[in-house]
């Protein structure tokens, strides 16, 4: 057990029978009245986002996460399926658990948050920036420059990037996986 003083973002803790890990916390000490803990917590079961408020000293329940390299094997009717760089054990994740799994590609090196009281996966991460080759795209208009003017492309993995109208089929194109933005072209 620990407390409000112990917060910091990434925690995992047991909060209203679910697992939240907090992505963002603020403390506040009002001119009147008792200091308190805004935080913002992640449901690691549904992905949804709440806002709470703890009052100071309040007494939270962290659990003990591991995050462990994995490598994307493939996607089957079960799920996604993923290996451990460590022991080689293989592990399948429901769709539910992904975040951006339409920007991973076979091979792609992902961190999953393991739960070390049961190894139950809690949720995979993506690194924040992967380079896909874009498959498809419609050539840009010569001289329609105004207001950065994007296109939409298809990548390897079969996601639709927008683009500036300078990028072609078959280059390589650096991707942000938390916004799913362009962020340069790779050489």
């Amino acid at each position: 057990m620990a407390t409000t003083t112990d917060i910091k973002n990434g925690l995992v803790i047991e909060y209203n029978n679910d697992l939240y890990q907090i992505t963002e916390f603020q403390h506040v000490k009002p001119g009147k009245g008792p200091a308190f803990v805004r935080t913002k917590l992640k449901s690691l079961a549904s992905g949804r986002v709440i806002d709470n408020t703890f009052n100071s000293g309040a007494s939270i329940y962290p659990v003990r996460v591991e995050r462990r390299k994995f490598q994307f094997l493939y996607k089957d009717e079960v799920g996604y399926n993923f290996m451990d760089n460590e022991s080689f054990e293989q592990i399948s994740l429901d769709a539910k658990l992904l975040t951006g799994a339409d920007l991973m590609k076979e091979g792609q090196e992902v961190e999953i948050l393991i739960n070390t009281q049961n190894d139950a996966p809690l949720t995979c991460e993506m690194p924040p920036f992967v380079e896909l080759t874009v498959t498809y795209a419609e050539p840009g208009m010569k001289g329609d420059t105004a207001n950065s003017p994007r296109k939409p492309v298809k990548v390897e993995t079969g996601a639709t990037i927008m683009v500036p109208l300078f990028i072609e089929q078959d280059e390589k194109i650096r991707v942000d996986t938390r916004t799913y933005d362009y962020v340069e072209r790779v050489k």
